[in-house]
């Protein structure tokens, strides 16, 4: 029996959770230094899964099986495929900087008892949502992947409210600290519980949706439903596609986060410390756009290619409204909040253009917006935390102070609005492509999304860091060796990947065109032929 690569690449963090939560109370920065090797553990194994896959090979490799609740049919079932693999090594190269970025965010507060255990319970939470991310990644059996698509939102959950950001926000004109940690305490919470119901609700009607494939399939298998589907062995009825498709769309959606099903993500985010945003917003939200070409295209092609239409619409505003609202926003982490609900609406533009270009776009644009967001809102955690504050307006002049950390932040943005030579560029030009070859005129309305990112990007970077250095940044000290070790590695794989994208693409565009296959789409001929 082979060894079971993509169990132990879950079941790692997620022991490594157990183990870094039962730490004793004075031991935290032994658990930092635990959470930390775990996670870089994990890392190598899902190194060796991204050497060991092989992009011509057969669709779903590294798989296991094995019976699980055999009176439903449910089995314990794991595949990837080249779109499964990419994310999956995304998910375990961010963690060990999201460990690193946030070494001391849950450090406890002097008036907290000595037996309480934040620190041990941030980074365990941490470990958790990694376990929980990849497999859902690998899960090809729909009731499995359902599961860990529904628990990831428990950690997830105390990450945001129990340990929430300690730089004041909108709420800094309260008179006394007091009734500041009063006001802050009550954000956290009201973002924790919009984040969990809003979840919960489409997770409620993906459940209804997975019993009813269940009772017109008979299984849960996603290999055997898509090959039942592509043999004409299993049909269903028009109607009875179109809701199913709704249901598991609808959870998709509001994971994504898709407009109009994205109002927690601003919430979330502007409350949590910088790398808990960066583990929802790089890591956990990818799994709506990822389950969206894996289950809505695979299990459900000809509802897919109805809904089309009114999907892209909704693509279109998340491009345009995000980018809009963040071009007005006063606080630096709900700018860059609402910056990835316009990236998400570029992805599902790519996913639902429904071309070769557009959905290897989508796939790289999930890749390359995780490392992009991560470099960008790490660095602007590293400015907040010390100036203490997340209003734009309260900065001014860092980069004459801070010059390592202005030339960071830039580049970071700069990755955000697509600049040409960095990663996103090559995710957003394919996307567009693969848009403009099926929809002009929906493609010509996305590229409007690339002018505010620009506008927002720059004028979030002049207002910072250029201008007269405000006296309360003018002792700021520059990035240390510990935010170096975060920062330095992202912004090398930006420009890597931003030069040189092959090695990523190699292994998505095989994925790529056997979803293309699952719902009968090939790429429009140019109506222009070339010249012999």
């Amino acid at each position: 029996m082979s060894f079971p690569l993509l169990t132990a690449t879950a079941a790692l963090p997620a022991l490594g959770a157990l183990a870094t939560a039962a730490v004793p109370a004075a031991q935290r920065t032994a658990a930092k230094w635990l959470a930390l090797a775990v996670s870089l553990a994990t890392l190598v194994l899902a190194a060796v899964i991204l050497v060991r896959f092989e992009p011509g090979g057969a669709r779903y490799q590294l798989t296991e099986s094995h019976p699980w609740i055999k009176d439903f049919g449910v089995r314990y079932e794991l595949g990837v495929d080249g779109i499964g693999v990419a994310l999956v090594a995304l998910t375990a190269l961010l963690i060990p900087f999201i460990i690193l970025a946030g070494w001391h965010d849950a450090d406890p507060l002097e008036t907290r008892s000595s037996r309480w255990r934040p620190t041990q319970g941030f980074f365990a939470l941490i470990l958790a949502v990694e376990a929980m991310v990849i497999l859902s990644f690998e899960a090809t059996d729909v009731f499995l992947f359902y599961i860990f698509f529904e628990a990831m939102l428990i950690p997830m959950y105390f990450l945001i409210g129990g340990f929430g950001d300690r730089a004041h926000g909108a709420y800094q004109s309260a008179v006394t600290a007091a009734q500041r940690d009063e006001a802050a305490a009550t954000q956290r919470s009201y973002a924790a519980v919009k984040f969990l119901l809003y979840n919960l609700v489409g997770g409620l009607i993906m459940l209804a949706a997975v019993i009813g494939l269940y009772v017109v399939a008979g299984n849960f298998s996603l290999q055997e439903i898509v090959q039942a589907r592509a043999n004409g062995s299993l049909h269903m009825a028009t109607s009875t596609e179109r809701w199913l498709f709704l249901g598991f769309f609808f959870a998709f959606a509001v994971k994504a986060p898709l407009w109009p099903l994205h109002t927690w993500l601003p919430n979330a985010m502007g409350e949590s410390t910088a790398p808990v945003a960066v583990l929802i917003t790089a890591v956990v939200d990818k799994v709506g756009t990822f389950a969206m070409l894996r289950f809505c295209l695979g299990l459900f092609p000809e509802a897919s290619k109805w809904a089309t239409p009114v999907i892209l619409v909704l693509a279109l505003i998340s491009i345009v409204y995000g980018a809009l609202l963040a071009v007005g926003q006063r606080d630096i982490k709900r700018l860059v909040a609402y910056a990835s609900i316009s990236h998400f609406g570029f992805i599902v533009l790519g996913i639902f253009a429904m071309t070769s270009q557009g959905q290897s776009g989508a796939t790289l644009y999930m890749v390359n917006h995780g490392i992009s967001t991560a470099a960008l809102m790490l660095v602007a955690g590293f400015l907040i935390s010390r100036r203490g504050s997340r209003l734009i307006a309260d900065y001014g002049g860092v980069q004459k102070v801070a010059p390592v950390l202005a030339g960071t932040f830039l580049i970071g943005g700069l990755a955000t609005l697509s600049l040409p030579g960095l990663a996103p560029f090559v995710s957003e030009f394919l996307v567009l492509v693969g848009t403009f070859t099926r929809y002009p005129a929906v493609g010509i309305i996305a590229t409007f999304g690339i002018v505010l990112a620009a506008l927002y990007t720059l004028v979030l970077y002049q207002r910072t860091m250029t201008g007269p250095v405000k006296a309360e940044v003018a002792e700021m000290p520059d990035l240390r060796v510990r935010e170096l070790l975060v920062v330095a590695p992202l912004i090398a794989l930006l420009i890597f990947l931003g030069v040189y994208p092959k090695p990523l693409t190699d292994i998505v565009n095989p994925a790529v065109q056997q979803t293309m296959s699952d719902v009968h789409k090939k790429d429009p001929k140019p109506e222009v032929e070339a010249a012999k």
